[in-house]
Order: C-alpha cells, then sequence, then structure tokens
C-alpha cells in the first residue's frame, strides 16, 4: 500500500532529461496491460493505443506542437505567453516513443449501459486509461509527458498523420521514455504556471460549501479564510527597508515607490519581494435594486452591455490590460440578466440584482455572505492559477450609491462628503443620490461593528464580491491592488471583517468620487496615481500595477553598495 501511494505522488508530468535508451517491450506491454485495465463506461473498452517510433512522424508532429504552441502564446498576455514558451516539448523528438490514446465513442453499441444520454462518457473513459498508463510507466521508472498544445485544425492534421478514422478521436498524445531523474514537484509549479490546490479547498461535506477533510468539522469558506490572515511580517517589511537605504541610490530617493516596496515585501515575508506578475483583473458585476429611485439616469441594463463588452475584449479594461500584459475576467456576482457563457466569464449569480435599500436591505445575510465566499473562490482560483498579483474591477449602473452608503457606514462620513457624481450626474441627480443614501442609513442604522449587517443592507453583489476577493487574496498573502470607490468601499468591508487584510492592499489611485479618498484615508493606503478618474472597471489600478513591479524589479535587481563596491554617503 505505501508503495502504491509513492507510485501515485510521484508522477510527474516529464519534459525533460529524457534518456534515447529504448524502452524494452516487456516493460511497454504491462504498462499497456495496466492502461486497458482500467474502468470505462458500460465495460465498453473506448480506447486504442497508436505506438509512434518513426522518427520523421515524431519530427512532423513536433513542428506542428510548435506551431499551435506559437499561434496560443500570441493570444496570451506577455507574462503567461513567456511562461509558456519556457515549457518545452523537445521530448515529442527526444524520446524513443510516442503513445497516443484514443477514445472511439461509438464501441459498445447502441446500448451500452451509462452511456445513453452522455456520450462524453466515452472519452472521459479513456482519460482513465491514460492515468493507469501514466501510473504503471513511473512503476517501471519511466517518464511520461502529456503534450495538448492542439486546437482542432491541429487534432484533424494529427490525425491525418496518424491514419486515424474519422469516428476515433484523439485523448492523450505521450511521450514516454527513460529518464534521468523525477522531479520533486510537478513543472508547471516549477515554471510558476500554477500552484497545487490545498486539498480541503476541495473537500465538502455533504453539501457543498461544508468543506473540511475526513474526521473534521466543516467549516463555512468565509470563516476559514478570516481565520488564515495573519498580519504582515513586520520583520521583512524593516529588512526591505534597510536593504532600500543601502541599495545604490540616495536614500529616500525613489520616494513613495520605497514604500511600495517594503508594503510589499510585508505582504511577502521576505526582504525581496516577488515581481508582481502574471496579474490578473476581477471585474464583478452585479445590478441594483436602488437604481428604481432615479439615482443615474443610465439604464440598468447597461450592466450587461458592458459585460458583453468586456469579454469581447472592447473597454477600457481590456486596453489597459492588453498593454500591461495582464488577464481580464468578468464574474456574474449578481446582473439583473441572463448572460451566454463565454471564455472569461464565471458565472456566480446570487440573485438576478440586490433589493431597493431605501425600502428594506438590499441583500439577505445568507447572499452577501454567498457573494463575499464567490470572491474567495476567484482569489484562490487566480492565485492557484500562478497570479501574484490581483486587482479589483467592477461594473453596475448604481453602484456608486451603494459603494457611498458602505464608505459612511464605515468611516462616519456624512452623505453629502462621502456621495459622489458617478457617471457624471447633473446637481440635481447629485442632490436625489445624496438624500437616497441618507434615507438608507436612517432606516437600516448599519453598525460598522456588524460588518456583514452592514453590506446586507446597503451594499451590492459586487462589493460582496470584491470584499471576498481582498480577503481570499490576504489568506494566501497576495498583494491586492485597488482601483476606485467600489473598490474601497469594499476593502473597507473586507478590514472590517478582518483588520489585518488591509495590510495586503495598496491603493492604485485617488478617484475622482470622493468616497474613494474617504475609503482609502481610513485603510491608512495613500493613492499611487492621481489622475482624476472614475470610471472604475479595474482602469486605474492596472496604471499603478508597473508601480508595483517597478518597485519589486528594483529590489530584485539594483545592487546594494557594499555589494557593488561603490562608497556609501558618510555624513551630511
Amino acid at each position: 500500500m505505501t508503495e502504491f501511494y509513492d507510485v501515485l505522488h510521484s508522477r510527474r508530468d516529464v519534459r525533460t532529461g529524457f534518456r534515447p535508451d529504448p524502452v524494452d517491450d516487456d516493460a511497454l506491454t504491462r504498462v499497456l496491460q495496466a492502461a486497458h485495465a482500467a474502468p470505462s463506461v458500460g465495460f465498453s473498452q473506448p480506447w486504442d493505443f497508436v505506438l509512434v517510433r518513426d522518427a520523421g512522424v515524431r519530427e512532423r508532429v513536433h513542428a506542428l506542437v510548435e506551431a499551435q504552441r506559437e499561434r496560443y502564446a500570441a493570444s496570451l498576455p506577455a507574462p503567461r505567453a513567456e511562461a509558456l514558451r519556457r515549457i518545452r516539448v523537445e521530448a515529442i523528438r527526444e524520446t524513443p516513443l510516442n503513445v497516443v490514446v484514443t477514445a472511439d465513442a461509438t464501441r459498445g453499441g447502441r446500448h451500452t449501459l451509462g452511456r445513453h444520454e452522455r456520450p462524453e462518457m466515452g472519452p472521459y473513459s479513456a482519460a482513465l486509461a491514460v492515468q493507469n498508463l501514466w501510473l504503471a510507466a513511473r512503476a517501471e521508472g519511466l517518464g511520461v509527458g502529456w503534450v495538448s498544445f492542439f486546437g482542432d485544425d491541429g487534432l484533424t492534421e494529427l490525425s491525418a498523420l496518424l491514419g486515424l478514422p474519422a469516428h476515433v478521436e484523439v485523448v492523450a498524445y505521450l511521450c514516454v521514455g527513460h529518464v534521468d531523474a523525477f522531479p520533486d514537484r510537478p513543472e508547471l509549479e516549477g515554471h510558476g504556471w500554477a500552484r497545487r490546490r490545498p486539498l480541503d479547498w476541495a473537500v465538502h461535506q455533504e453539501t457543498w460549501g461544508a468543506r473540511g477533510l475526513p474526521g473534521a468539522a466543516p467549516v463555512a469558506l468565509l470563516d476559514s479564510t478570516l481565520a488564515a490572515i495573519t498580519p504582515v511580517d513586520d520583520a521583512a517589511r524593516a529588512a526591505a527597508r534597510d536593504r532600500l537605504d543601502r541599495m545604490t541610490k540616495p536614500r529616500g530617493a525613489l520616494g513613495r515607490v520605497e514604500d511600495v516596496a517594503v508594503a510589499l515585501a510585508g505582504i511577502a515575508g521576505a526582504e525581496v519581494p516577488p515581481v508582481p506578475s502574471p496579474a490578473a483583473v476581477a471585474v464583478f458585476a452585479g445590478d441594483h435594486g436602488v437604481h428604481a429611485q432615479g439615482v443615474t439616469p443610465w439604464p440598468q441594463e447597461v450592466t450587461a452591455q458592458m459585460v458583453a463588452n468586456f469579454t469581447a475584449g472592447g473597454a477600457v479594461v481590456n486596453a489597459f490590460a492588453r498593454q500591461l500584459g495582464a488577464e481580464v475576467l468578468v464574474v456574474d456576482v449578481g446582473v439583473a440578466a441572463d448572460l451566454d457563457p463565454v471564455p472569461g466569464l464565471l458565472p456566480r449569480k446570487v440573485a438576478r440584482g440586490t433589493a431597493d435599500m431605501t425600502t428594506g436591505p438590499a441583500m439577505t445575510r445568507e447572499q452577501a455572505r454567498a457573494a463575499l465566499e464567490h470572491g474567495i473562490e476567484v482569489a484562490r482560483d487566480l492565485v492557484a492559477a500562478g497570479n501574484r498579483c490581483l486587482l479589483t474591477g467592477d461594473m453596475g449602473i448604481a453602484n456608486t450609491t451603494a459603494a457611498a452608503a458602505l464608505v459612511c457606514a464605515f468611516t462616519g462620513a456624512g452623505p453629502a462628503v462621502a456621495t459622489g457624481r458617478g457617471t457624471g450626474v447633473d446637481d440635481e441627480t447629485l442632490a436625489r443620490k445624496t438624500e437616497v443614501v441618507r434615507r438608507a442609513l436612517e432606516l437600516h442604522r448599519p453598525d460598522p461593528a456588524d460588518p456583514l449587517g452592514v453590506l446586507a443592507a446597503v451594499g451590492g453583489f459586487e462589493h460582496a464580491g470584491l470584499a471576498g476577493f481582498v480577503l481570499g487574496a490576504a489568506a494566501l498573502r497576495t498583494p491586492v491592488l485597488l482601483d476606485g470607490v467600489i473598490a474601497g468601499s469594499a476593502a473597507l468591508v473586507a478590514a472590517a471583517l478582518a483588520p489585518a487584510a488591509a495590510g495586503y492592499c495598496l491603493g492604485g489611485h485617488r478617484s475622482a468620487e470622493p468616497g474613494g479618498a474617504l475609503a482609502l484615508d481610513h485603510l491608512g493606503l495613500a493613492p499611487l496615481l492621481e489622475l482624476d478618474m472614475r470610471l472604475g472597471e479595474g482602469t486605474g489600478a492596472l496604471l499603478a500595477l508597473p508601480v508595483l513591479q517597478g518597485a519589486a524589479r528594483a529590489m530584485a535587481d539594483v545592487a546594494t553598495f557594499d555589494a557593488a563596491g561603490v562608497t556609501d554617503k558618510t555624513g551630511g
């Protein structure tokens, strides 16, 4: 049993270090027998194995994969494309053997048990054969690398090259051979492409969301996240400050960029923090019942229309992100419309918009918690995917009204001070909007000691999602770059739930919305930029991203006086 688990946990997707030694036929037969013993839907055994040894064929496959990989890289943000190009595919040529696992979804006849309504179960079964093959190969001391850079046209060309019938599909293209050593951890993790998710993130007891390992009491995601947030590392901050003073520049010459470097060091718990790249912007989108009070001239349908614009790549946030090499994804946490599934859109809808906060709570406490936990999950997934900096984005017609109410509740500011023009409303609408905020606060009398209650009373689904996003990042010691007033008001919620979470936030810019500055001041954050922006979407945070990256790069690359042999200033 122990040996089995050793094999299981030491299985690796091997891409480098293959030797040219041939694979023994008896060993290969044992490996294929293990693959052939895999379970399958209705015992249909839909797999076949094509053994490719011919060097000329493997050379053609390598060229095909290189072209497919380069096309994929061209579609990625620059940091991701650079990481992708570091992932080698030479094993196609370097190994003495390639094994192609195929699936025949028609095998077993019309009445295959378990496939009646789900024809995809055939290829799923073939994936189990791949796993058996992989484990058996590891037990035999053979390395296996899975090549998956094939678009539809690439698979068509590969199938033609291998002479596959039209009804047979490729499930896996595997490179098999002897290796000098097996890496201690997955190669993609070593490249920084992704991280392994902890098991306790993935185990739910009885119902979704009741997480806990066997034998442990299930814990709600929000509760476990709050428990995981600890203060930033003061020792690392002090070490970073000392290093900055010893770097080959006049002390303090980088101004507030040095403060950013110190903040990043405290977040990472290291004197030299990692460069916050790759970075991802999560645009949380939701609608608001308070829209009915005439707080904006924009129709509510614009929220869904802008979500479509984001996913199509046509918004300002997309343009800025392309320039800076960041990923953009949109989280539907409360849009009052049905949205078609498209790449880059995460369906996490709690409800079709909030209720009108001037007549009752905007959300129930359960809805507010659900939206918070969606935000935590998004942060977790983005960090596990290899991102080293998270940026806040938002979309929701009337969301600055809810933001103003949150800012008032947590900072004590009055509605006239915290309420701004949002999308640029006229004086009459601004007066109405301010009165709406006043009425909502008077109705609910929110208590900042009950942050979940405040959020439910006057917040929005995107505010809740963003608050969870901040908490999830803080629990994983990942910097969060805040955008404008929506992000600031959400960060106030996060800091009220977990005061240490504020240490993981950096203020991207000073929003033209007055509530944005109030929120940053209350959080103890100085904005990095002041450009009179009030668009939202994550645009201001994106423009501040190079400041973070430059600060971290300077810490890593700039020599100290002693290391460079440069004489430091000794007196006035």
